[in-house]
């Protein structure tokens, strides 16, 4: 049968966003469309302020990532890239002190891209540089879309290498905790496209989004002890955790399984755990990740409604 299809149509950005501050910024400063973005750069992005001062300039967007508080800067630049924006960006991740640093732009020229590269090169694990080009398309005379194109990111495997290198770290366990957790988006983009999952770094953890900044999902593998574990960790809110724990019964027989309640001055943490000899070993890996993914989605639900009953 032969079907009709529509054409693709590139839209001017400045068709829409007039101005760069008032109208593109004010746009991308809505939290549905940082999903957008965090989506693209594997990092959940949480705004902070708009337009944040940095001496005698102001930075277009400063942001967090939900769940570790890592300062973000987003500089945007409807126009093709610059001199005096590449500057600006190392100015606004100096002021804010920030590791995540995004430059938003409407196309780019090959000595910037070559050079976010070469800083992405030049700075350790916890340092990432993204160069993103947006563009707005549209179907026939549909309302347009935005597309961000991710040009330039860090490569975290090289991070892990040289800051191994440097530091005398145990290189091969970084870079193992680095290939356990990318594969295991992978098996996870597999089962579920809608999960959001950050991009993976040399560690034990992996965080995932419970839907509040109070807390989190915090997914760990101990080589030491042989175990996996899921766990919801809660950052400075003891009245939350104080509401989950007269609920623990409930909660406990929803998960199916007792948990591990500890509170401390600063996190709170619920977690289970499971047995897992040799957890780096390829070949039972796909089973942790199988458990790591049904206690993530399980977690979500269950811990997620009860949050959300805290916040009404």
């Amino acid at each position: 049968m032969k079907k009709n299809l529509s054409k693709l149509n590139k839209v001017d950005l400045r068709d829409v966003w007039g101005h760069e501050a008032i109208d593109f910024t004010n746009w991308l400063a809505e939290q549905q469309n940082l999903d957008l973005l965090s989506e693209a750069i594997g990092i959940e992005v949480k705004l902070i302020q708009t337009e944040a001062n940095v001496g005698r300039f102001n930075v277009d967007i400063l942001a967090e990532e939900q769940g570790t508080g890592r300062k973000i800067i987003i500089e945007n630049q409807l126009e093709d890239t610059n001199h005096d924006h590449l500057g600006k960006i190392i100015t606004y991740a100096s002021g804010y002190d920030a590791e995540v640093i995004v430059w938003i732009v409407r196309d780019y020229k090959e000595e910037h891209q070559k050079a976010v590269d070469w800083l992405n090169e030049h700075t350790d694990e916890n340092i990432s540089f993204f160069l993103i080009k947006v563009e707005l398309w549209q179907i026939e005379n549909s309302n347009p879309a935005p597309k961000f194109e991710v040009v330039v990111s860090p490569n975290e495997w090289a991070k892990a290498i040289k800051t191994s290198a440097v530091s005398g770290e145990l290189t091969d366990t970084k870079l193992q905790q680095l290939e356990f957790w990318n594969k295991f988006k992978d098996f996870v983009r597999t089962t579920d496209s809608k999960i959001k999952l950050r991009t993976p770094r040399p560690q034990h953890w992996y965080n995932v989004s419970i839907g509040i900044s109070d807390a989190h999902i915090a997914l760990t593998i101990n080589t030491r002890e042989n175990l996996i574990g899921c766990e919801i960790y809660i950052n400075r809110n003891r009245d939350l955790y104080d509401f989950l724990k007269e609920k623990q019964d409930i909660i406990e027989k929803e998960i199916g399984e007792k948990a591990e309640w500890s509170q401390a001055a600063i996190a709170s943490m619920i977690k289970i755990k499971k047995e897992a000899p040799d957890v780096l070993n390829p070949i039972e890996a796909e089973n942790y990740y199988k458990w790591l993914y049904d206690k993530t989605v399980l977690f979500q639900r269950v811990f997620g409604k009860y949050m959300r009953e805290f916040k009404e």
